[in-house]
């Protein structure tokens, strides 16, 4: 297939020369032929053209779950990953949330052969442990050899201390990457929202900011004793972030992500006690969001994620108390978080960060494989349900304002548009 992409505005520093400019972009058989002012189209060659046009390198989402196998009401690889292509992602890591959940190299191999059709290329994690009931290490060293990213038991802390220590200790051997969700659940306790004035006056129970950090701290101190590599997912407080930073100054290789949701939303969109507000780790204060800003920018927070969490309608139409933890987040991403940030920021924010798992940052330049997002940065609208490709429909973002579409990925020769 032969594409030509008409005066598109590239944002991409590492492409010396346009960087900001206007250029047409011939990609023939998948790769990248020509980057020119102007270019006559050769023969049979579908031309690509729309107001304001704008291109990057294929967008990086690093929590994203489905629900296939065992939950394919949630969410299908195959519908999820077309949702993802449709919002701008060429590569996704996808978290174990299936049944059986994927503890063994036969999982892995399941998950990525199911993906071989998709214009998103999927990158599954492992479970840490076995059945992801924290209890035994699984397979770690199989799963990487399968093509499991890093392992992680999803949205469950490791309470066993020394668990954690055997794994980094033992994941060094093949450069795997621990993750560690950050929650003391003892602290936690039973409660369901961010700990403060808005849940004392709902009368909800809360989880405290202190619940996160000491789990944090207590982490960043194995880490230190053992050397290795810990992803820390979804932080939500500001001590979390200067934990962080301290810890990243010490030179250790820790990196963590923050969701979209909680730079956008603070713990007082629980008023009416709409559930799909009820998220994992909590939305937490208006300090809290401002400091989690403030780590995207300087760099402390390496990832912001949709932290996409598919849930069928019973898990969310039932009192709060009783809905499940998660929104959707694929589709509203890229108009919330442009909404937050200049777009060099955006663009910045959205394609860092593959090569801290391993994987190869894409090219955009003569003779690279094609892997490049379109789209368009200024037009402004609220969000709807109409716009939600995702088979659940839990969003926070419904009814919320956006600013700047998605128009379509190219990743060789597969491409979506939705113009």
């Amino acid at each position: 297939m032969n594409v030509l992409l008409k005066s598109a505005k590239i944002i991409n520093p590492s492409t010396i020369g346009v960087h900001l400019k206007k250029r047409d972009i011939l990609i023939k058989n998948g790769v990248i032929q020509k980057i020119a002012s102007s270019i006559e189209p050769p023969a049979k060659t579908k031309i690509v053209s729309h107001k304001n046009l704008h291109v990057s390198i294929g967008w990086f989402d690093s929590s994203v779950s489905f629900g296939e196998p065992g939950y394919e009401e949630r969410e299908t690889i195959s519908n999820g990953l077309k949702t993802a292509a449709s919002s701008g992602f060429t590569d996704i890591i996808l978290n174990p949330t299936s049944n059986p959940v994927p503890d063994t190299s036969s999982a892995i191999v399941f998950l990525k052969n199911a993906a071989k059709n998709s214009l998103t290329r999927l990158h599954p994690l492992g479970n840490l442990t076995v059945k992801g009931e924290g209890e035994a290490l699984a397979e770690l060293y199989d799963m990487k050899n399968a093509g499991a990213l890093g392992f992680y038991d999803y949205k469950s802390a490791i309470s066993n201390p020394n668990l954690l220590k055997i794994a980094l200790q033992y994941a060094q051997n093949f450069k795997g990457t621990v993750f560690s969700f950050p929650l003391d659940g003892q602290i936690a306790g039973k409660g369901i929202v961010n700990e403060g004035v808005t849940s004392t006056k709902l009368g909800l129970k809360g989880i405290p900011a202190l619940a996160e950090e000491l789990q944090i701290a207590r982490d960043l101190f194995i880490l230190e004793y053992t050397a290795g590599k810990l992803h820390i997912p979804t932080i939500s407080t500001e001590n979390s972030v200067k934990l962080i930073a301290a810890g990243k100054k010490k030179g250790l290789q820790v990196t963590c992500s923050v969701a979209i949701h909680n730079l956008l939303f603070k713990d007082d969109s629980l008023i009416d006690f709409d559930s799909n507000y009820k998220v994992m780790p909590p939305l937490r204060t208006k300090e809290d969001r401002n400091a989690l800003l403030k780590g995207v920018k300087n760099g402390t927070i390496d990832f912001v994620t949709s932290d996409h969490t598919p849930l069928n309608i019973e898990l969310k139409q039932v009192e709060f108390d009783n809905a499940a933890f998660g929104t959707i987040g694929l589709e509203s991403y890229f108009g919330s978080l442009n909404s937050l940030f200049e777009i060099e920021e955006v663009i910045h924010i959205l394609t860092k960060g593959r090569s801290i798992f391993g994987l190869e940052t894409p090219e955009l330049k003569e003779g690279a494989s094609a892997c490049i997002t379109l789209f368009e940065p200024e037009t402004e609208y609220e969000f709807s349900k109409d716009l939600i490709m995702s088979t659940s429909k839990n969003s926070m973002f419904l009814g919320k304002s956006m600013k700047g579409k998605v128009l379509g990925t190219i990743v060789e020769d597969t491409m979506v548009l939705n113009f």
